[in-house]
């Protein structure tokens, strides 16, 4: 009986390629409007749209950090019409939250990473700080007076912050918003008073005088931000970063994530894709499954590393 539905079951698979896709595909975004990874997924709507012919629908699910939206993906049905934009709030959330209702490598399977960004660091302009050091130098002078703001508990902006303060040795308070929007609209409005954020959306704030820039989390200047110096040269080795991917549920047929890896990736290696990457502060992550899949692994070692050394408690 077992071999005749695991007969039954390999033959099924092809079978659902072939025909694959039947309606229309949604991905699923478990985080807000506007935001890196909505603006991710709403690229891929229409190259994908083409290739594949079926429209593309993009739902927002955000909420408990990424948990609700992407347990509707780990639950859905694995035929291919159900896709999760992650990031690397996921990989951390396999360390800060135990008691989430999916593991991200067994109950979810890899089809594409998609991009890597880096963030800037910027205070409200009443901070009296005008570089890292000085920033520094007065959260040490002045132990827990500073909060800091992010788009929620284990989002990279929240780690960016926490390995930062880590690194430094000094004492800020962490206040989560439900989205970077929020968070920003705090900041600008001066109730916190430092945050780590998108680059060309801080670029925009640090030009019209609402913030000031510090440093930026890459290896190097950011072409966007040429005058703000690496975080790394005041805190050798400190590197953050937000990426996005995207996955299926487990079980989805090898073909279909082969077919959405071939398409995803097609998409990232465009020129025009490449330069409008540049232009938000990103860089397209063309790679096959395999190096994906190692890829998610050893990041979910890094970001529990990370959130040892920030001593950031699981929920």
């Amino acid at each position: 009986m077992q071999r005749r539905a695991l007969l039954l079951t390999t033959l099924a698979a092809p079978a659902l390629a072939q025909s694959w896709p039947a309606r229309p595909i949604r991905i699923f975004v478990p985080f807000g409007l506007g935001g890196s990874a909505d603006v991710a997924a709403r690229a891929l709507q229409e190259p994908l749209s083409a290739a594949l012919g079926q429209p593309v629908v993009v739902e927002n699910r955000p909420g408990a950090g990424a948990v609700i939206g992407t347990d509707v993906v780990a639950k859905a049905a694995p035929d291919g019409h159900t896709l999760l934009l992650m990031s690397n709030t996921h990989t951390a959330n396999e360390t800060l939250l135990p008691n989430r209702p999916y593991n991200l490598m067994r109950d979810l399977a890899p089809v594409a990473a998609v991009n890597i960004a880096r963030h800037a660091l910027v205070v409200h302009p009443s901070v009296p700080a005008n570089t890292v050091p000085e920033l520094i130098a007065l959260l040490r002078a002045q132990p827990g007076r500073y909060d800091y703001a992010s788009s929620g508990p284990g989002t990279p902006y929240h780690i960016a912050g926490a390995v930062f303060l880590a690194m430094a040795g000094v004492e800020a308070q962490h206040i989560p918003f439900r989205g970077s929007n929020e968070a920003r609209t705090a900041l600008v409005a001066g109730q916190v008073p430092i945050m780590f954020d998108a680059i060309p959306t801080m670029r925009e704030q640090i030009i019209a005088g609402r913030v000031r820039g510090l440093a930026t989390t890459g290896p190097a200047r950011s072409p966007l931000l040429p005058e703000l110096p690496p975080l790394a040269e005041t805190l050798p080795g400190y590197e953050a970063s937000i990426w996005l991917g995207v996955m299926a549920p487990t079980g989805t047929p090898a073909a279909i994530t082969e077919r959405l890896n071939t398409e995803i990736n097609a998409f990232l290696r465009r020129p025009e894709t490449r330069d409008a990457q540049a232009r938000a502060g990103a860089e397209p992550l063309p790679m096959s499954i395999a190096d994906f899949d190692a890829f998610l692994r050893a990041d979910i070692t890094r970001q529990a590393e990370y959130i040892r050394m920030a001593r950031i408690t699981p929920a």
